[in-house]
């Protein structure tokens, strides 16, 4: 399977970085990432690790500006992408089709061919122009996927936050992982029914 990774600049790198991280310990994912200058900036300033380790993570790695690269096409054949984060500049370019670079062009390319397009949309608060563009990404095919946490697998940590978005980001590929326990039911509540 080959997996399109996109990495723009807003807060929330570690988002993209893991599922690099989770990924890269597959043998049935191919990887390939595109990152933003902004998203490079973002980056340096939030992990612990510089962008040449990020780039490592990917089987292959393309300069944002190179609109021939493989991934620019449709006859690339590949299983979807995921921009995570989605900075809402990135979010509008693909809401109005604006193919400035090869991020952008790459999510296009994924919708007119059908495939899933997951995006993290990383913004808070959200106003009635970002809830727009997120309506018409949905109704383009696109899966809004923000990156909020749940609590009902208890997190103890931000690594348990990010590993059950990520998780969540696998799932809507198919992709078998062991991140968060999945929902059981709320096995220590039981209803009585009244007489």
């Amino acid at each position: 399977m080959k997996l399109v990774v996109g990495i723009s600049g807003a807060t929330g790198a570690i988002f993209g970085v893991r599922l690099l991280q989770v990924l890269s310990t597959s043998k049935d994912v191919e990887t390939h990432l595109v990152i933003s200058p902004p998203a490079k900036r973002t980056i340096e300033h939030e992990m612990d690790m510089s962008v040449e380790a990020v780039e490592a993570l990917a089987d292959f790695v393309y300069d944002i500006n190179d609109i021939g690269a493989s991934i620019s096409s449709g006859s690339f054949k590949t299983a979807g992408m995921v921009i995570a984060p989605c900075s809402i500049k990135t979010m509008s370019a693909l809401a109005n089709c604006y193919n400035t670079n090869l991020l952008i062009r790459a999510g296009d390319v994924t919708l007119k061919e059908g495939r899933p397009l997951v995006i993290l949309a990383r913004e808070t608060p959200l106003h009635a122009g970002h809830l727009k563009l997120m309506l018409e990404l949905a109704q383009m095919g696109a899966t809004l996927l923000p990156p909020v946490p749940a609590f009902y697998h208890k997190p103890k940590s931000i690594d348990d936050i990010v590993n059950h978005i990520v998780g969540k980001v696998l799932d809507k590929f198919d992709i078998d992982h062991d991140l968060f326990q999945r929902w059981a039911g709320l096995k220590d509540r039981f209803i009585v029914p009244q007489k």
